[in-house]
């Protein structure tokens, strides 16, 4: 008995027609009728009453037909499972994340899933809570870290909250404290100050001018445009003062002043994003897994 005859039987058996079987399984009808009567031979027994126009199941056929598709669901399950296990082996994950997240949160996480998994590619693409929406969106990314609440929230994405996260300011050490030496800065003490700017697109910059005019002031930029390393650099060389993710400012801390904001404070949601309409890849499940389990 071979598992083509078996697929070619449940074909017959369904569509109770010889040539629409063929066409089922994409195969000459002459070959698909030989090998149901070599199946037939094999098993001793008629498994169709073939009349004209009329293809019936015999007591035999009704018999194999639940066996048979349980074989080959089971065949299908086998398949599955041993492709998913290949894929941990040598697949890949295309993640994308905000940068300040590539900086303080990653590093770990893909570390550790690298020392688990040495044999998939992770491709991680850096850019803004929106581009990386459209990314997903289209498919071209399987995960994404995202900053909440979404910028066009989209019922074609499931979103999981990984985090809430304090964001800190950070000031050069060589020059005067930020919010006139407190020991926690106010969002108002911001106003005079002169602020090292993310560029547009930044979900910091926006929530950062949110803040500053909720407390009726316009801030004052020393600098914009750059992105979380330049803005860094930037407030080491003392050329201003920036609202940052506390990850971000623990890991960066060298020749950086680190100083919380005052309750209420400041803070973003983080959460790991995926396509709603296709499951991600079984490589990406398990990176996924390791940043809820973090």
């Amino acid at each position: 008995m071979q598992f083509q005859q078996l697929q070619y039987f449940v074909a017959v058996a369904e569509t109770r027609h010889f040539t629409r079987a063929a066409e089922t399984v994409h195969v000459a009808q002459p070959s698909l009728s030989q090998q149901i009567k070599a199946l037939e031979r094999e098993l001793g027994a008629d498994l169709f009453r073939r009349a004209r126009g009329n293809i019936t199941l015999t007591d035999a056929g009704e018999a194999l037909l639940p066996l048979a598709r349980r074989i080959l669901a089971d065949a299908d399950t086998a398949r599955h499972e041993v492709q998913e296990v290949a894929q941990l082996r040598s697949g890949r994950v295309r993640l994308g994340a905000t940068p300040s997240l590539c900086t303080g949160l990653l590093p770990d996480v893909l570390r550790a899933f690298h020392d688990r998994y040495p044999g998939v590619r992770l491709l991680v693409e850096e850019s803004g809570s929106h581009d990386l929406v459209r990314e997903l969106a289209r498919g071209a990314l399987d995960l994404a870290l995202v900053v909440l609440p979404l910028p066009s929230p989209s019922p074609a994405l499931t979103t999981v909250e990984l985090l809430r996260e304090d964001l800190v300011v950070v000031s050069s050490p060589d020059a005067p404290f930020p919010g006139r030496g407190r020991r926690a800065v106010r969002i108002a003490d911001l106003e005079g100050e002169r602020l090292v700017m993310f560029r547009h697109g930044y979900d910091l910059r926006e929530l950062t001018v949110a803040a500053c005019r909720a407390e009726g002031f316009e801030p004052e930029f020393a600098v914009e445009g750059g992105e979380m390393d330049a803005v860094l650099g930037f407030v080491r060389a003392g050329l201003g003062v920036a609202v940052v993710p506390r990850m971000v400012a623990a890991r960066s801390g060298h020749g950086l002043r680190v100083t919380p904001l005052a309750r209420p404070g400041l803070h973003r949601t983080i959460a790991l994003a995926h396509r709603s309409d296709v499951a991600p890849p079984r490589a990406a499940r398990e990176l996924q897994q390791m940043l809820l389990e973090r």
